[in-house]
């Protein structure tokens, strides 16, 4: 998979987080980087930082997604697209659950993906194959209590992921998934809980949780294997967690 030019990434959700994250690793491995989400302050900055170029672009929006797929493939090929742009929002029991989070967690998670993917496998292909990364969560491998809206929609999105595989099997494409446990960025549970710092650093309390650099390191190193090898699902978890509901807390 070595070349004479570097090699070149689009990643979503790029402004924070695992995206950030991802893109400051690509670039420090020589990759060419398109980090692409909402917020054009966020990208300019990342950018400065780091020398990736930005297309802010909202990935549930059916012409910035085009949008974005016309800029990257005008300036030149492309190798892999991270599919990394996602979030939770609420953790309230089916009873009671808020309908409107539902329905933007299955828009940004699946929806989105989706989207992104449709736009960018034609790019992949005519460059002569490349990779598609899903960041998912373990949340896509088992449920917890308050957790069924994202615990649905990555679901979903894991099942678009590996269903694209089967799909296009025989094909110079892989397709990879990578499934965090408990990852302790600037704003998941934030976001999550409205905002409520009291109620993210809980979640983060007693252990020590992975941090975005984790995640990205996992997603470069799936990057970088030998062409014929495929990392169907790498499921990434702190080693006080053994499941979505069992961490294991020594300390407040």
């Amino acid at each position: 998979m070595s070349t004479s030019t570097p090699r070149r990434a689009l990643v979503t959700g790029a402004s924070s987080g695992i995206g950030a994250a991802t893109v400051r690793r690509l670039r420090s491995e020589g990759w060419d980087v398109v980090a692409t989400a909402r917020r054009a302050d966020r990208l300019a900055a990342l950018a400065e930082e780091t020398g990736a170029s930005t297309v802010v672009a909202d990935v549930t929006d059916d012409a910035d997604v085009a949008r974005l797929a016309e800029q990257v493939a005008a300036n030149g090929p492309l190798d892999a697209l991270v599919n990394n742009a996602g979030g939770a929002f609420g953790l309230d029991p089916v009873e009671s659950a808020d309908l409107d989070h539902w329905r933007q967690m299955y828009e940004l998670n699946v929806i989105g993906t989706l989207r992104v993917t449709q736009a960018l496998l034609p790019h992949l292909r005519e460059d002569g194959g490349g990779d598609i990364v899903v960041v998912t969560s373990t949340a896509a491998h088992g449920t917890y209590e308050g957790g069924a809206g994202y615990v649905g929609a990555k679901h979903a999105e894991r099942m678009l992921a590996t269903t694209l595989r089967w799909e296009i099997l025989g094909e110079p494409l892989r397709i990879i998934e990578i499934a965090p446990g408990a990852v302790a960025t600037e704003e998941f549970s934030m976001v999550r809980f409205d905002g409520d710092s009291e109620r993210a650093a809980a979640v983060y309390a007693g252990y020590e949780p992975l941090v975005a650099d984790d995640i990205a390191d996992a997603i470069a190193w799936s990057l970088s294997r030998p062409a014929h090898v495929n990392i169907d699902l790498l499921v990434v978890r702190p080693r006080a967690q053994a499941s979505n509901n069992r961490i294991v807390r020594t300390g407040a």
